[in-house]
């Protein structure tokens, strides 16, 4: 199964056949179904031709698919503005800056370079919800589409400015404090994976006058490892931080809405507690807030979100459920444990480069190295797991019997499930990207989080049959 179409968009492996990998032909097949579910919506509101920004990151395989992507809505009569490499923050800040009704990133964000994908963006650059995402489905399903006249076509432009206006929107956010960053004169090992981080990150560290000593930072599309911004696959950078008497190191995904930290000691500050410490920060300098992140999120940033006497809320997992949560709540910042920040000052999307200046003013202004702030905040543990699924596998029913099985605890089924314990918890789910079940567990120790992780996968196990 290399071929995965959700309400998000579709991502697959490039090759194969039709169907069931990412070919030319279902590029086409779904940009056309993204394009034609955009003019039904604007039909009979808007005068003139649509308009829709589209970005990619550095993958091999990401010209190719971004000439289909663009033709095809040029096909069906809709302006195109091309930013080229670019990430999926800066598409997303683009759409509404360039007044566009939605835009594309060809991404598969933190899979290996075979995968590449389509995520779709509304008028406001921000996920698709459910109920339109199936209308997209449906209309590929069904080819509803219909192509312009050869006088109705859509025109392509380039825009290459997109690197400098979006460093400027970070850099004029409120508490992005430049002055304080500047004076720490800080000193960074940045590993981009080879994608487009390695041309946005550095000019917005050169705005901050931060050293930035560059590992991994050509954007040609090869990945020199995992490009998941995971501790096993960060052994590069934690030396070089080390061998550079760097005062931090940071990393980023190859569509650089995730970041990953690095303390002066090559240890890690932990994905989980990026997030943690930008909301330490935000909330501390605006007297209380509230917060949201997944289920699958530490319960580190309840605790300091309770501590500057805010309220945390957990949302389904997928940013477009984490978006709709802080909109109901009216969050000040909020994300995914995975390293994504949302910073609805800037604008409702995972953004490394808002992460990155959030948390050097924070560090700045503490005045402790990496490694003591991380040492300030509660101390959790996570275990990251899965199980590959099989087409015999009835998933749904072996979450219906983990619920039921631990009914006597806190149990919540709007997302998979996850089960609270007193210390600990889990979190099993179906992933959306790819075909396995998803186990997070987090406790105490990475002992315990360890130790509850095999106990749950060995249930799992026998209630398959497995």
């Amino acid at each position: 199964m290399s071929l995965i179409k959700s309400i998000s968009g579709i991502r697959g492996t490039i090759g194969g056949g039709i169907g069931e990998n990412l070919t030319p032909l279902d590029a086409v097949k779904f940009a056309s179904a993204y394009g034609t579910w955009l003019l039904n919506r604007n039909a009979g509101t808007t005068s003139g031709k649509l308009k829709v920004v589209i970005g990619r990151d550095a993958r091999i395989s990401g010209k190719m698919i971004s000439s289909l992507v663009s033709n095809t809505l040029v096909g069906l009569g809709i302006d195109v503005i091309d930013l080229g490499l670019s990430t999926t923050p800066t598409v997303e800040v683009a759409v509404p800056l360039e007044k566009a009704n939605g835009g594309i990133i060809i991404t598969a964000s933190h899979n290996p370079k075979q995968w590449n994908a389509l995520k779709l963006l509304n008028e406001e650059g921000e996920f698709l919800n459910g109920e339109e995402g199936e209308k997209i489905l449906v209309l590929a399903e069904n080819d509803g589409y219909s192509y312009a006249e050869v006088d109705d076509l859509g025109a392509y432009t380039k825009d290459r400015t997109y690197v400098k206006k979006h460093v400027d929107a970070v850099l004029a956010l409120e508490l992005v404090d430049v002055e304080a960053i500047k004076k720490a004169k800080f000193k960074v090992v940045l590993d981009a994976v080879n994608s487009t981080g390695g041309i946005f990150i550095p000019a917005l560290l050169e705005e901050l006058g931060v050293e930035c000593v560059k590992l991994y930072c050509e954007p040609n599309g090869q990945f020199p490892h995992n490009p998941e911004p995971l501790k096993e696959h960060l052994g590069d950078i934690s030396a070089l931080v080390v061998k550079e008497k760097a005062d931090l190191g940071i990393v980023v995904d190859p569509d650089v809405d995730r970041l990953a930290l690095v303390n002066e000691d090559g240890s890690m500050f932990g994905e989980e507690y990026t997030l943690v410490a930008c909301a330490d920060y935000v909330l501390g300098e605006l007297k209380g807030g509230n917060t949201v992140s997944n289920l699958s999120s530490s319960r580190a940033l309840r605790d300091v979100t309770e501590k500057h006497g805010g309220t945390y809320t957990a949302s389904a997992v997928g940013e477009v459920n984490v978006v709709i949560a802080m909109k109901a709540t009216n969050t000040v910042i909020g994300g995914e444990g995975n390293g994504g920040i949302i910073y609805p000052e800037s604008h409702y999307g995972r953004d490394s480069l808002v992460g990155t200046a959030l948390f050097l003013s924070h560090l700045a202004k503490c005045g402790m190295s990496c490694k003591a702030l991380r040492a300030s905040y509660p101390s959790y543990f996570m275990s990251k797991n899965k199980i590959q699924l099989t087409p015999s596998l009835d998933v749904d029913k072996i979450l219906e019997e983990m619920a039921k099985k631990h009914a006597a605890e806190d149990v919540n089924t709007i997302d998979g499930v996850k089960i609270d314990f007193p210390t600990e918890w889990v979190h099993l789910r179906k992933s959306n990207t790819e075909p396995i079940i998803r186990i997070y567990t987090e406790s105490t120790s990475q002992e315990n989080a360890d130790a509850l992780a095999n106990k749950i996968i060995d249930e799992i196990k026998e209630i398959a049959g497995l």
